[in-house]
């Protein structure tokens, strides 16, 4: 028997956060010994064994102004992607990771051709664009859920689905040792040991280039306006440059400050985003994954994000929710502020965040509130996704043996 195959897509690196784990657990299970893995992954997934054959960075821009930039170049890629796995690239099984717009159009053609799909991330049909469902219905033969509340609107569609967790709620630890991450990034970055005393902003524009675009330099002008309200306290601000490419941008930001306010303590880490967080007081953040992390880090924060005017005025009347934030979305109600294009100035955020910081009483709150989070959405999601992957193997394989 042929060893088995498994093509897969993550589009972006969260997509790759959250594929690495199911691809680890699937070299576990003794079936799937020797399971070849191709496609577009990230480093993660390439670091569990996957053969990347595309760049992924070609896929990840966000938005729709955005993304009509980059059209040409993502269904190229796409065209070469079906094309390929319809023929000498054909896997036994596609497991598409998040980024619908592009992997629902590769399911469908898959399915079409009878390779089984399965998709991990649904697409967010409960916050907007819910007339995806019929697509998916199509394309996807397998939805698997992160989050808990997803599998009632599948089953009432008639998609199979199953809930299997987020990988992230069982990566961080439900209780945070926050001392211990300061005294991991002063060592990693040499960092005075007891520099890190006082209070600790973990700031976090993105992981795009758009992103640090729009929105890195109103959160660089919230730390000097911060810095100038609290001037008494010793305020600390760690950046985590989530890609190498997106250091320099933020060098030139930073600069800026340091001209503005030479004693102002801002840093540049590279990576450590999670040590980042944990070591934190107080957290201002982009809208995005990043969000449930410094959820599940129990931290308090306030959400912002900017993208440009036609791509705001066509999410608004797309969507029904009336907030964008992860952690707001799982509570069901704003447990943190949003303060979103015209809303994300200096002033706004600034205010926020020192609301935080002269509130204990209402952190210990939201804490509370994050625990009972954290321990909904811990499941073992790799193991999950590796025997889902595995189980549909198996079916096609028995399947195609009684033909």
């Amino acid at each position: 028997m042929t060893l088995p195959k498994l093509a897969c897509v993550a589009g972006e690196p969260s997509g790759d956060l959250l594929a690495a784990p199911a691809l680890r657990a699937l070299n576990q299970i003794p079936d799937m010994s020797g399971l070849e893995v191709y496609g577009i992954g990230g480093p993660r997934m390439q670091a569990e064994g996957m053969r990347s054959d595309w760049p992924m960075e070609t896929l990840s821009v966000r938005g729709y102004v955005e993304a009509i930039k980059q059209l040409p170049a993502i269904l190229k890629l796409r065209k070469e992607l079906i094309r390929n796995l319809l023929n000498e690239g054909r896997p036994d099984i596609y497991l598409g990771v998040d980024a619908p717009d592009f992997n629902l159009g590769i399911e469908l053609e898959l399915r079409k051709a009878g390779i089984p799909t399965l998709h991990l991330v649904s697409p967010s049909i409960w916050a907007w664009r819910a007339g995806r469902i019929k697509k998916i219905s199509q394309a996807v033969e397998r939805m698997l859920c992160i989050f808990p509340f997803e599998t009632e609107i599948y089953d009432k569609a008639g998609v199979a689905s199953t809930y299997v967790g987020h990988p992230l709620a069982s990566d961080i630890p439900l209780e945070p040792d926050t001392k211990a991450a300061r005294e991991k990034i002063a060592k990693t970055f040499n960092i005075e040991s007891n520099s890190l005393d006082g209070i600790v902003i973990a700031v976090l524009p993105g992981s795009r280039g758009s992103e640090i675009e729009l929105i890195a330099p109103v959160f660089f002008e919230t730390m000097e306006l911060l810095s100038k309200r609290l001037k008494g306290q010793k305020l600390h601000f760690l950046i985590p440059v989530a890609t190498p490419r997106l250091r320099e941008p933020l060098e030139q930001l930073l600069l800026k400050a340091k001209n503005a306010n030479p004693d102002a303590q801002i840093y540049l880490l590279d990576g450590m985003a999670d040590e980042v967080l944990e070591s934190s007081d107080v957290v201002l953040i982009a809208s995005g994954t990043a969000t449930l992390q410094a959820a599940l880090w129990k931290k308090p924060m306030v959400i912002s994000y900017k993208v440009p005017w036609l791509t705001a005025q066509i999410m608004k009347r797309q969507g029904y929710l009336p907030y964008v934030g992860l952690p707001n979305i799982l509570c069901g109600e704003f447990v943190v502020p949003e303060l979103l294009q015209e809303d994300a100035t200096p002033e706004k955020l600034a205010n926020a965040l020192q609301d935080w910081l002269e509130n204990p009483v209402k952190v210990a709150k939201l804490k509370e509130r994050f625990a009972q989070m954290h321990e909904t959405l811990r499941r073992p999601t790799g193991l999950l996704v590796a025997q889902a992957v595995a189980q549909t193997i198996a079916n096609q394989r028995k399947n195609n043996s009684s033909i």
